[in-house]
């Protein structure tokens, strides 16, 4: 049983660093703090899909759930397994990266754009 949750937590996991990745510049603009760990998180986003690097949380899963005597993540890994074919048709897997991409961009540039707001002096009406 306890490896059984330790599989289902680990997947409950990699479902929220996903929907972080996607929207979590979004967040940083009511919690400005959060932009550090959104850029931490978008860089190991970047980092794996370039270099096909395993998620731990993959791994952490996938033992979890092999250890509860279930069937393990395919090869593929998580994206593959819940993602890719589910969420979206595998033959547009570079289209929803763009788009996941182009999403934490416009986040990133809402934020810069009320970061400088932020900073500069309020507009003084001279008349």
């Amino acid at each position: 049983m306890t490896y059984r949750l330790i599989g289902e937590a680990a997947m409950l996991v990699h479902f929220l660093f996903l929907v972080f990745m996607a929207v979590g510049g979004f967040l940083a603009w009511r919690r400005p703090r959060l932009i550090w760990a959104h850029l931490a998180v978008a860089a190991w986003g970047v980092a794996s899909v370039i270099t096909g690097m395993e998620c731990p949380l993959t791994v952490v899963e996938d033992w979890g759930r092999r250890n509860a005597g279930q069937e393990g993540l395919p090869a593929g890994g998580f994206i593959d397994h819940y993602i890719e074919g589910v969420v979206y048709p595998e033959e547009h897997t570079n289209l929803a990266r763009l788009a996941v991409a182009a999403l934490v961009l416009v986040s990133w540039a809402g934020y810069l754009r009320r970061k400088a707001r932020a900073g500069s002096p309020p507009h003084v009406n001279q008349e």
